[in-house]
């Protein structure tokens, strides 16, 4: 059963609200539970974009019941609970779902065509996943998610991260990648119309990421990779199937349900829009997905720069700083535990971008020999000043891992905050 924090809910001024989602995929189904959990808005419009089965009942049925988490009223209210979804009316496709009217709109796949601006949304959450390119244009041919601003809607959060399929343009001015309570003060209301909230891998890395840079600093961490061990999307495949032509990774069309299989994220570049410093930070990301519905897990290595009159850097060290970050952080995006988790066990879990499993974290310290002849502009002068060429510098290599439901747990949850902290800052 979700715990949905009292303190996160809208006030008055979000309960005269109207949020539109578009599209009834994995984010935008669990969308509606936590909307409707909090009762955040006092509507909410869902543009499915197009019919569903044969009936309203139908797109009832696919909202209520989950096989990952079970049904919508168990997972809001219990075991005891009995069915949340009424007065279902086929002609407006209006319905209500645990208080809370939600109307489903079965036409338009065109978001320029959703007529956002007749049902009084301002605030649309862009679910699809196919329109993630904010350079273009809102009449472009096969869409665009300028189209929802066309619409009517005064904000869009997208719920992946921006793709910019030419690779010469530039960022707009209007939009931003924020994840929830580390740049989210990059949003200027008066600026920012399309706003991404990254991946659920990024929203993860990045609350593992920050606590040790703010520990650290940026001149103590010399490098640091990634590999997410990623249940698997719905863009992957049941069964083995030819690829489309012109496909290059042949991979990507392999059965889901029988392998692990390599793939590539981009999360390090969605991280470095969130968080700059990371520019100056080699860094590698890397991705496996693994026959699961959801609950993954970040490996992040990381080499830190030890001063030579301090002792190394240390495991313990290490889950301090997450265990006192997970304190420090009120909204609980960071967790840290000292359990022996399996990822079963972070399914659903109501709070955390990342849950530091500490029981795993491991550093290893080395000096490395670093000969100074080897540095552009040397000279025999700074030999001289040194009395020696070759010097040596202590090197920890710490590994931590971070566990993240990339559903509902983890994602949804963070995004939930984002879209209710917009549309709270609508005049």
């Amino acid at each position: 059963m979700v715990r949905i924090d009292k303190s996160q809910e809208g006030g008055n001024i979000m309960k005269k609200g109207k949020l539109g989602i578009n599209g009834l995929g994995r984010i935008g189904k669990l969308s509606i539970w936590q909307h409707v959990g909090r009762k955040s808005f006092s509507e909410i419009v869902v543009n499915a974009g197009r019919q569903v089965g044969t009936s309203l009942e139908d797109v009832a049925r696919v909202i209520e019941k989950d096989s990952t988490y079970g049904s919508i009223h168990n997972y809001l209210h219990g075991y005891t609970s009995g069915r949340l979804i009424e007065n279902l009316d086929e002609k407006s496709g209006s319905m209500v779902i645990d208080g809370v009217p939600v109307t489903i709109l079965r036409e338009a796949r065109n978001p320029k065509e959703v007529p956002w601006k007749s049902y009084g949304v301002d605030v649309v959450v862009e679910a699809t996943g196919q329109f993630t390119d904010p350079t273009q244009p809102e009449d472009a041919p096969k869409g665009s998610v300028r189209g929802h601003l066309t619409a009517g809607a005064r904000k869009v959060i997208v719920t992946a991260p921006f793709k910019i399929k030419d690779k010469s343009a530039q960022m707009p001015e209007d939009a931003v990648t924020t994840v929830m309570g580390i740049n989210d003060n990059d949003y200027d209301p008066a600026t920012h119309q399309i706003i991404s909230n990254a991946s659920c891998t990024t929203n993860c890395l990045a609350y593992m990421i920050k606590p040790l840079l703010d520990y650290f600093g940026l001149d103590r961490i010399l490098t640091a990779s990634m590999a997410t061990v990623h249940a698997a999307t719905g863009s992957q495949l049941v069964l083995d199937r030819a690829p489309k032509a012109g496909v290059s990774d042949l991979r990507r069309n392999r059965s889901i349900l029988n392998n692990i299989i390599l793939t590539t994220t981009g999360a390090a570049k969605a991280l470095a829009l969130v968080i700059p410093e990371m520019k100056e930070i080699g860094f590698v990301a890397e991705s496996v997905r693994v026959p699961l519905s959801t609950g993954s897990l970040i490996i992040l290595s990381i080499d830190i720069q030890d001063t030579p009159d301090q002792e190394p850097t240390n495991r313990d060290l290490i889950n301090k700083i997450y265990a006192d970050a997970a304190t420090s952080n009120k909204k609980g995006y960071v967790q840290y535990s000292d359990e022996q988790n399996v990822s079963s066990d972070i399914i659903g879990h109501p709070l955390a971008a990342a849950i530091i499993e500490g029981k795993e974290t491991d550093t290893r310290t080395a000096t490395i020999s670093f000969d100074l002849k080897q540095l552009k502009g040397y000279s025999k002068e700074i030999e001289d000043r040194l009395g020696r060429s070759v010097i040596e510098i202590p090197v920890t290599k710490a590994v931590i891992y971070g566990w993240y439901d990339n559903e509902m747990g983890g994602y949804v949850h963070t995004l939930t905050d984002r879209i209710v902290s917009i549309a709270s800052m609508l005049d």
